[in-house]
């Protein structure tokens, strides 16, 4: 195949690229410019200890039909995509875990010396550099041969390939071979590529458990499937360990045997079968059996690409300014590296048929991408509880060592879906929940009832406790009691407690909370729209105020109030004919001017307060009041809740930056030559303490801030928020806000704020057991001690991220435990505990760590971490620490784990083999690296969302899904499986539908066929498309009628509605569009996935010399 002619030199523009300064718009439709220098190089810099070898023969492609026999393809491959394979040969191996310590380095160090980071939004010189004159080789030559392989297997199942347990899973191993003497490639084997398939590998049901390595197809490998370890099941004996002492940089003397948790190989040069004279460049294509070469597709393998312009990097090297052009590089293939939907579609395959049941410890869940039923058989649904990893170290040198985070991301009061049955509510009367006499751990499977029942030991601090007569159990022949699957507590790994009156404030049964709707009557607020929609959408909303199973209504009450420079309260008792309103302009000392009347019920007042609603709009049309208030109309909604004795919550309806002379009162500060600098980090912190001491009074009272903003300028989202964040409220934002365009995203935001299942005046306590405790969390949340999490209330969007620590050695046989109580009052004002109960594996072997890993929740907590840390720290550091932490990480895996390899090998572990995509998708968010059209209100906003995010919101928050619309099935009620995210997988015949969780957009393709504009847009041509229609027109036929369904079906997904772009192919909103296409480099500055794959494989081998 003729490469060349996709090759282009560093210097020339790509096509697709050029447009980038023209306006660009943020998260909520803001205009954007400018475009910062890229971040990585292409990697081009001599490298340490790397000796020159020559230029191997790459492995070779077969000929469609020629003699080779079949090779075997996963049918979850052959089904939708192309079967060029995603790996080729390799040979794996286990060796002995070094110990030796890797810290994680303090935020404040810098890392990436060698490669300077440019700020400001100057573009960066794009220099070229002359090769270097050492004997380090170049890596740009190295790339042309980077490849990802994998073991060829045709005894192998389909079910190898899953994300987690029950297969174990191979790592990636991408190979660099140098330019020179030929590179290391074990002695070829006549290995039969027609092995007989063995049965005996199929299924391995047990966690931990190594399955044999992946079925991808490929030539023979030089080192046959012997020797393979396939650890037992759970409670049997341990493997050997790993079979000889990795020796980083030095190249190994012959095979070795295969180790079942990765995929290693560099080229192999010479295999049968391969046509002559058509020399590869380092990765291999095979056609499946009797389908030939089918066209290029996502996650499958084709040419390879030109690498992208303008890349360059300082270098060790020796610059060259002349103005010829510079040679052309060689480039890594964007089809051999590793592929998100490849792994998501692998996962949905082996995965998605069979429910996952909870009751073996330590198993790895299916992705949070997939689509399974959980059944609770002891451990918490991932759906509460998903872990960064499943299988601890047992001790803290081995946790440091390796880096991995040990972390969980916990959301208490998640949705289910309608086919798994919620917590069971136990009551177990005056006496309350079973608990240990010394850790206050509560009743759960993991208690050991010893002496006959009467007694019990505790799980987590192995106290023993006497049972209470009352809940005295004869034990069967196994040791568990006999009522063991009649009480929730004893069984399932999630249930609900009922509190007695010790669990509540002052001994005393709290009283029904309240909703109050504080809405904005400034003049902006008027002139918008707001006032009105949001005033005859409440006439209806009040009918679906959250309420408890069967009740026939809510035992919520309401009141109102709205503001600008003071505030006016009303009455709304049920026997006034008419509203009364109360005025109260002394802002400095807010009070409340009555208490009988405010907090009402909703049915029994209806009629005054539809009255009320239709006279608010009236009231203050002709208002030329600009000014506004925000400090006192917290404290005015706190106020009212102490005097009701009751928790709530506040819906504050804002639009303007708090100017008026009142507490809280803010100034403008919205400096954009901050970013990039050291004084970056104070965009992101709040100006006043004011709101930092009324966040703990709210939390205190059980009262909880939604704050609705509705900005035409800077309005300090980083303070206003503040008191949103710490009472566990949500923030949601409409920039430039009109009713007419905006209304359909704010009424459901505002539908489904109000109606979700909520719990207040809430405390989270996590208990683990002993060798293990919590150290840290991460959330929308407060603290006043280092244990217990305090929220004024608890919605089922929310999670709460908390990192262990080990405190002492941890036991294999027993496992570590984690337990999670919430205690909470529900909607009707009844006090109760959730309990969330997780087991965990313990391992001495790295490998069973890495074998065990979800690289989702991973990040997940990366970008915690980061989020929070910009707050000291400034960006570049912050980014710089990701970078360092995640290749200590693989550096740890390489050398411990993986077998003996060249160093021009990148090899990854399987679970973690995404780790790079994704991490490079958080390095170029517009929090740690903005554009110059990034609003700072813009940021802290995203900055507030991520906080309680759960996994499923990162994942695709970070790497945006995108559907090809023209392929969609309409027959089915699957979605089309989703593409790569970037330029290359669009087809200017296609129409694609692109969303992350707060976007959505519908690119349409210039070359889209007119039959199938016409049934989706109703035009007879591509012109003819109204860019600037916000929904699709309602058509009577099958398209039109399926990609509405799957535009309904995705925003039913998401916590917030997302409005509907369309972008047209070369149109000025495909600038905004591009900004979400993750695996390229983006307009201010973000390296593509090459790069940045390139990028980390520099600093692992740095770590490793």
């Amino acid at each position: 195949m003729n490469q060349q002619s996709h090759m282009a030199s560093y210097g020339q523009p790509q096509p697709g690229y050029q447009g980038y300064h023209q306006q660009q718009l943020a998260y909520d439709n803001q205009h954007m410019t400018g475009v910062p220098p890229p971040q990585y190089g292409p990697y081009n810099g001599p490298v340490q200890g790397y000796q020159q070898t020559a230029v191997p023969q790459g492995p070779l492609r077969t000929v469609p039909g020629s003699a080779l026999p079949p090779t075997s393809i996963p049918p979850s491959t052959t089904a939708q995509q192309p079967v060029y394979n995603q790996y080729g040969q390799g040979d794996v191996h286990n060796g002995p875990a070094v110990p030796e310590q890797m810290q994680r380095v303090p935020l404040s160090q810098q890392y990436m010396s060698g490669n300077t980071l440019h700020s400001g939004s100057q573009p960066m010189p794009y220099q070229q550099y002359a090769p270097s004159l050492s004997h380090a080789q170049q890596l740009p030559n190295q790339m042309a041969h980077m490849q990802i392989t994998g073991v060829s297997s045709n005894s192998a199942s389909p079910v190898s390939q899953g994300y987690g347990p029950p297969a174990s899973r191979p790592p990636t191993a991408t190979s660099l071979p140098p330019v020179g003497p030929a590179a290391y490639s074990a002695p070829p084997q006549n290995v039969p590529s027609s092995t007989p398939q063995d049965n005996s590998l199929l299924q391995h049901p047990f966690p931990g458990q190594p399955s044999p390595v992946s079925t991808f197809s490929s030539p023979p490998t030089s080192i046959g499937l012997t020797g393979v370890n396939h650890p037992p099941s759970v409670g049997m004996q341990r493997p050997p360990t790993m079979h000889g002492q990795p020796l980083p940089g030095q190249p190994p003397s012959g095979p070795y045997p295969p180790q079942p948790n990765h995929r290693s190989l560099g080229p192999q040069p010479g295999m049968p079968g391969a046509i002559p004279g058509a020399p590869t460049q380092g990765f291999q294509m095979h056609p499946a059996p009797n389908q030939g070469f089918v066209p290029q597709q996502n996650g499958s393998f084709g040419q390879m690409r030109a690498p992208q312009p303008n890349y360059a990097t300082p270098s060790t090297g020796a610059p060259n300014y002349s103005s010829q052009p510079p040679p052309q590089q060689k480039r890594l293939d964007p089809d051999s590296i590793p592929s998100p939907i490849q792994v998501i579609e692998d996962d949905k395959s082996n995965r998605g048929s069979e429910p996952f049941s909870t009751g073996v410890r330590g198993q790895v869940p299916p992705l949070v991408t997939t689509d399974f039923v959980v059944k609770d058989q002891g451990n918490a649904s991932p759906r509460f509880i998903r872990c960064a990893t499943y299988n601890i170290p047992c001790t803290s040198d081995m946790a440091k060592q390796c880096q991995v985070p040990l972390t969980t991301v916990i959301k208490p009061l998640a949705t289910l879906p309608a086919d798994e049955s919620h917590p069971f509510i136990v009551d177990h009367g005056e006496t309350g929940p079973i608990r240990c006499n010394r850790c206050k751990a509560y009743m759960c499977p993991y208690m050991q009832f010893i002496e006959g029942g009467r007694r019990f030991q505790c799980a987590f601090c192995s106290c023993v406790t006497e049972v209470l007569p009352h809940y005295f159990q004869h034990l069967d022949h196994t040791g568990k009691r006999m009522d063991y699957y009649d009480r929730p507590e004893l069984s399932l790994g999630s249930y609900e407690f009922l509190a007695t009156v010790d669990y509540c404030k002052n001994n005393k049964f709290p009283n029904p909370p309240a909703f109050i709707f504080m809405i904005d009557v400034s003049y902006n607020a008027l002139k918008s729209g707001l006032v009105h929609l949001l005033c005859e959408e409440l006439k209806t909303l009040l009918d679906f105020l959250p309420r408890e199973g069967n009740a026939e209504e809510s035992a919520i009450r309401v009141g109102f109030v709205t503001y600008n420079k003071v505030l006016h309260f009303y009455n709304v008792k049920s026997t006034l004919a008419q509203p009364q309103m109360m005025v109260v302009s002394d802002v400095a000392d807010m009070f409340v001017p009555l208490l009988d009347g405010f907090l009402v019920n909703v049915n029994e007042s209806r009629a005054v307060i539809n009255s009320l609603l239709e006279q608010i709009p009236e009231m203050f049309g002709d208002t030329r009041e600009t000014e506004t208030v925000f400090g006192p109309v917290i404290q005015a909604g706190l106020e009212a809740l102490k005097a009701a004795e009751c928790a709530g919550k506040l819906f504050i309806f804002h639009s303007t930056l708090p100017l008026a002379e009142a507490p809280g009162k803010l100034k403008n500060r919205d400096d954009k030559k901050l970013i990039n600098t050291d004084k970056e980090k104070t965009l992101f912190q709040p100006q006043t303490s004011f709101y930092n001491n009324l966040a703990k009074e709210c939390v205190a009272q059980g009262c909880c801030v939604d704050l609705f903003l509705f900005p035409n300028q800077y309005v300090d989202v980083a303070t206003l928020g503040l008191v949103t964040y710490q009472t566990g409220g949500s923030i949601y934002k409409y920039t430039y806000f009109q009713a007419q365009a905006d209304g359909e995203r704010f009424l459901n935001d505002l539908h489904r704020d109000v109606r979700k299942v909520i719990g207040f005046d809430a405390v989270m306590r996590v208990r683990t057991s002993t060798g293990i405790r919590a150290t840290d969390f991460f959330g929308s949340f407060y603290m006043s001690n280092t244990t217990d999490v305090e929220l004024a209330a608890l919605d089922c969007d929310k999670t709460i991220m908390v990192e262990f620590k080990h405190d002492d050695k941890l036991n294999e046989d027993s496992g570590a435990q984690i337990q999670c109580a919430l205690l909470y009052t529900s909607c009707s004002g009844q006090r109760r505990l959730r309990i969330h109960n997780l087991s965990l594996n313990c391992c001495t072997q790295l490998a069973d760590l890495y074998r065990n890993c979800e690289t989702d929740t991973l990040i997940n907590f990366f970008v915690k971490l980061a989020y929070r840390s910009v707050l000291n720290n400034s960006t570049k550091t912050v980014r710089e620490s990701l970078i360092n932490q995640s290749a200590q990480i693989l550096a740890c895996y390489r050398k411990n784990c993986a077998s003996p390899s060249s160093a021009g090998q990148l090899i990854l572990p399987e679970c973690m083999k995404l780790l790079p995509v994704y991490l490079n998708c958080v390095l170029k968010s517009d929090i740690l690296q903005p554009g110059a059209d990034v609003s700072t209100d813009d940021r802290a906003y995203i900055r507030h969302l991520i906080a309680s995010m759960d996994v499923s919101e990162t994942n695709v928050f970070f790497y945006p899904r995108v559907l090809p619309v023209h392929k969609m099935d309409i027959d089915s009620d699957d979605f089309p499986v989703a593409v790569r995210c970037s330029e290359e997988r669009l087809s200017k015949g296609g129409i694609y539908l692109l969303e992350n969780g707060l976007n959505l957009f519908i690119w349409v393709g210039m070359g889209t066929q007119h039959d199938l504009i016409q049934s989706i847009f109703n035009v007879q041509s591509f012109g003819q498309i109204d860019s600037g229609m916000a929904t699709l027109p309602q058509l009577d036929n099958p398209y039109s009628k399926k990609l509405r369904s799957m535009v309904d079906a995705i925003r039913a997904q998401r916590p917030r509605f997302m409005k509907l772009l369309i972008v047209k192919q070369e149109d000025k909103m495909e600038v905004l569009f591009k900004h979400f296409l993750m695996e390229d480099k983006s307009s201010n500055g973000g390296a593509s996935y090459v790069d940045f794959l390139c990028h980390m494989h520099k600093e692992i081998r740095q770590l490793l010399s």
